[in-house]
């Protein structure tokens, strides 16, 4: 038998082939392609929760920074400035001029208070006739039927704030239909502090039903049921149970009713006659008088007032209610 050499046999017969590497491709030894800057900026983010948070909230947080409380800031410092009687100009140099007549002058802590009692009044009426309204939207009426209510109570925001108004205005006049029902000859409410108080209340009292309807939607029905049967009378259950969800849902609404109320001067205009408020005479002192400085001043007064009024609620549980 004849030996054969090993290499026999390679010579002549080809071996199997490899397949070429599509081209484009890279093979096994080859290193990856170098990322683009978009590519390493999607990794990095990736691996950095905390600045893809940041990248995503900028925009909002320097549109509140900027037009939010940068007006307050330069409204707030304007306020030191003042007016030369004789020329008109605003005179840039801090003094506390403005503020010192607000607190001296009668006129200026009447229109002050009066204001102040406008806005616990308004809040006050909305409270009342929001409680029953929206506990029947909550606990009695058919899940069916919520949905419907929710939209009846909604329905006023969508109409124009001036449309409202001047239909109350209709509403409100000597010989209208509010004097007429109530026997005519000038009985009737007419234009003034009380006129300004019902609009208010009725333009705001969407913004006290919705939180209170929330927080008694989030009150469970089995406490009321376990009350029940525990012997607890409806009185005891309303104080027990109801009552500590109504009282945080109440004040957070009445964030919305207190503050509009305070600062709102078109109501006034429309059917307050003769009565003056706060927002009226930052209106007046814009226009006619032309004195920004002491408008911003009284502006401040406001603000002022909803924040003392916002401490004083924070630790009522309201904030978390809105």
């Amino acid at each position: 038998m004849s030996s054969v050499s090993p290499l026999a046999g390679r010579t002549g017969t080809p071996g199997p082939t490899r397949p070429a590497e599509p081209s484009g491709r890279s093979g096994p030894g080859s290193a990856a392609p170098a990322a683009g800057p978009a590519r390493r900026l999607a990794a990095w983010l990736h691996r950095h929760p905390s600045a893809r948070l940041s990248a995503l909230l900028s925009a909002p947080l320097l549109w509140l920074g900027v037009a939010y409380l940068g007006s307050l800031a330069v409204l707030f410092v304007s306020a030191f400035w003042t007016v030369n009687s004789f020329t008109g100009d605003v005179v840039r140099q801090p003094t506390l001029d403005n503020f010192q007549t607000i607190v001296t002058d009668a006129v200026y802590r009447t229109v002050t208070l009066r204001s102040l009692g406008v806005a616990i009044a308004v809040t006050l009426i909305d409270a009342a006739i929001a409680l029953p309204m929206a506990f029947f939207m909550a606990k009695v009426a058919a899940p069916r039927w919520r949905h419907w209510l929710i939209v009846a109570i909604l329905t006023p925001l969508w109409a124009s704030y001036l449309v409202k108004a001047y239909a109350w205005r209709v509403l409100l006049a000597g010989g209208g239909p509010v004097d007429w029902l109530l026997g005519g000859n000038g009985r009737g409410p007419g234009y003034g502090l009380t006129a300004t108080v019902i609009v208010l209340a009725y333009l705001w009292l969407p913004y006290m039903i919705l939180p209170i309807y929330a927080g008694l939607d989030r009150l469970p029905d089995s406490l009321l049921e376990a009350s029940a049967d525990l012997g607890a009378r409806a009185g005891r259950t309303f104080r027990s149970v109801v009552l500590p969800t109504v009282v945080p849902a109440t004040v957070a609404g009445s964030i919305f009713t207190f503050s509009l109320s305070l600062g709102d001067y078109i109501a006034v205009q429309i059917v307050g006659g003769k009565t003056q408020l706060i927002g009226n005479l930052v209106y007046a002192n814009i226009g006619a008088a032309n004195n920004l400085p002491f408008s911003a001043a009284l502006a401040t007064v406001p603000v002022l007032i909803m924040v003392i009024y916002l401490v004083a609620v924070r630790r009522s549980g309201a904030l978390e209610q809105l």
